[in-house]
């Protein structure tokens, strides 16, 4: 953990008015590159995510997960007050990011349109489920309602069974990613033309994005994909076995190592039989294959297989539990696993940076803020308010 803001992105302040995953995972990103994240928050109840559980001493651990590194501040954006400091701070950022419903912006005055006359430069985006257009626009959406609509569910679960939501939020996530991505991008374009722009990130069209091969199989052979289970589509042996005590997963991932693999598990003429000696060969016979994989792997436990297999170079691993995962040397070496400690929750573990940056690294410097912890410093040096003038905004119900 670092002790102060740091990273490549140390010129960037963003107004971060988004709640629960997707925009708050995006600006979580950022923060930990460096900018200087100030996350707007409703007066009093703050981010939904705040009253989901586990807590720890009443905070929220699902909100600690993706609020680190970020100033919080509150703000009723429904009064006349709160619209106009809102405006005071859009001239003063370069991002500002939200993630409502379409329209929502717009009926509160504070869209695009209006604060790019306020900033030009003003880079504004907008994360929704079903994007700014098209006939859902205004459909409201959660991570499960797009891992179905998305075709993501349709491919996931046992093979012949029912379609499965995959167990990481990961409608909120990779639309999270692609909305950081697009955000760099346009500061780029800013830096190089001074223009700033909209950008308009929709969690069904990340969903679609990340397919893969799906619509390609589907398109060339005219079958709708299905759950597989564990095994892959195009790559055998790619997929889970039963060993002597557990699953074991193995991605032979080529013909070199289809061969390593049948000298690893010493049946070396599986490597030389007519039925698998291509990539193409095993897809079209891999009920066979993996039945004379199985009878192999069944001798030994899967923590012995897991040794001998990578001693061969062949690439597997243990199923890992999460408490596995905090336990994986190679996790904790590269700084995955880390300890925050939060003024009222105490030590809180969270997941690290995986961008590392030898020249420019970024920081989790400071734990996710309690409600509206920031709003002296920020109003005070952003909006030039005085102390009275806040105590009147806080008496008021403003901030």
């Amino acid at each position: 953990m670092g002790t102060c803001r740091q990273g490549p992105l140390t010129d960037i302040r963003i107004l971060d008015l988004t709640r629960v995953l997707s925009g708050p995972y995006t600006a979580m990103m950022l923060a930990d590159l460096g900018a200087e994240v100030i996350k707007l928050e409703q007066p009093k109840i703050g981010d939904d995510s705040r009253h989901f559980g586990p807590f720890s001493n009443e905070e929220s651990a699902y909100f600690m997960s993706v609020n680190r590194n970020k100033k919080s501040i509150t703000l009723n954006l429904k009064s006349p007050e709160g619209k106009e400091l809102f405006k005071t701070l859009a001239g003063q950022v370069d991002v500002i990011l939200e993630n409502f419903r379409p329209g929502t912006m717009e009926k509160l005055g504070l869209d695009y349109k209006t604060i790019s006359q306020i900033n030009p430069k003003i880079i504004y985006a907008s994360i929704s489920g079903f994007g700014q257009t098209g006939p859902y626009s205004r459909r409201a959406a959660y991570d499960g309602i797009v891992q179905a609509m998305g075709g993501i569910m349709g491919i996931t679960g046992e093979k012949g069974g029912k379609p499965v939501k995959i167990g990481s939020s990961i409608g909120d996530i990779i639309a999270g990613m692609f909305c950081a991505t697009g955000i760099l991008a346009a500061y780029i374009h800013l830096k190089k033309t001074g223009e700033g722009q909209y950008i308009d990130v929709a969690m069904l069209d990340s969903q679609v994005a990340i397919l893969e091969n799906a619509i390609s199989r589907y398109t060339v052979t005219g079958k709708v994909p299905g759950p597989t289970g564990n095994t892959h589509t195009s790559i055998f042996p790619f997929e889970t076995f039963p060993t002597k005590t557990e699953d074991i997963m193995i991605a032979a991932g080529n013909d070199v190592l289809w061969c390593k693999l049948c000298d690893a598990l010493g049946c070396p003429e599986l490597a030389e039989d007519e039925r698998f000696c291509s990539n193409p060969k095993r897809g079209f016979n891999h009920d066979e294959m993996f039945a004379l994989l199985c009878l192999r792997l069944a001798e030994k436990p899967a923590e012995e297989w897991a040794a001998i297999l990578d001693k061969a170079g062949v690439p597997c691993s243990l199923i890992n539990t999460i408490d596995k995962v905090l336990e994986n040397e190679q996790i904790q070496s590269r700084d995955m696993i880390v300890e925050v400690d939060h003024p009222i929750a105490g030590k809180n573990v969270i997941a690290g940076i995986p961008i590392k940056m030898s020249l420019t690294p970024g920081s989790i410097y400071k734990a996710a803020p309690s409600l509206g912890a920031d709003n002296s410093n920020v109003y005070q040096e952003l909006a030039g308010l005085s102390v009275r003038q806040l105590d009147d905004l806080k008496k008021s119900g403003i901030i």
